[in-house]
């Protein structure tokens, strides 16, 4: 479980493919803090910690991962959004995330607003995901207050703090992104789901 609130940001040292899983490796701050075994949220996506080595630790992305998620589009010198496990006790300064991306989205538009950024991102609403404003989104890993929400889009405002120590500061029209909806929107809608059907 994980709060979306980013611990710092890790470089794509090595890609290598193991059949049909992905060995990440990751350059970062956190490295000598880190064990194996451990859960670490990768733009969202919870992955476990198999290799350390100095300041480099690899993670492995299966198929399915790679299939519903931005991480097999990544590069070496790519930056991701790092985030451990949180603590029980801790202070739940984001929402309560799960490190299960739902989807990707693709980032719209960006526009500058009087020292902060609004970021449009839309979606494919047939997979029967839903945002609501004011409500709660986790962006690659990053938890978010949504505004302006649609049907298939929706828009977030990024301060410069998180500008600044998250990847959103390389994001472009285009850059797909990681999307894990609020758990709560979600099981309300597969309720409504299941009432249809009766």
């Amino acid at each position: 479980m994980f709060t979306g609130i980013i611990e710092t940001m890790g470089v794509i040292s090595n890609l290598k493919t193991d059949l049909g899983n992905l060995n990440i490796s990751i350059k970062s701050s956190l490295t000598p803090e880190l064990k194996i075994d451990q859960s670490v949220s990768h733009n969202g996506v919870c992955l476990t910690v198999t290799h350390i080595n100095a300041n480099e630790y690899t993670v492995t992305a299966i198929q399915e991962t790679l299939d519903k998620t931005n991480l097999g589009h990544l590069k070496i010198g790519d930056k991701v959004n790092l985030e451990r496990a949180m603590k029980l006790g801790d202070r739940l300064d984001g929402h309560m995330v799960q490190g299960h991306v739902d989807q990707t989205a693709v980032c719209t538009s960006i526009e500058e607003a009087n020292g902060s950024w609004v970021f449009t991102f839309q979606y494919d609403a047939t997979l029967n995901n839903i945002t609501i404003e004011k409500g709660s989104i986790t962006v690659n890993g990053t938890s978010l207050t949504v505004v302006n929400s649609k049907q298939n889009s929706f828009s977030v405002a990024i301060i410069p703090y998180t500008y600044n120590h998250t990847n959103f500061s390389t994001f472009k029209e285009g850059t797909l992104v990681n999307l894990e909806f609020d758990v709560l929107g979600k099981y309300v809608t597969k309720l409504l789901q299941l009432e249809k059907k009766d």
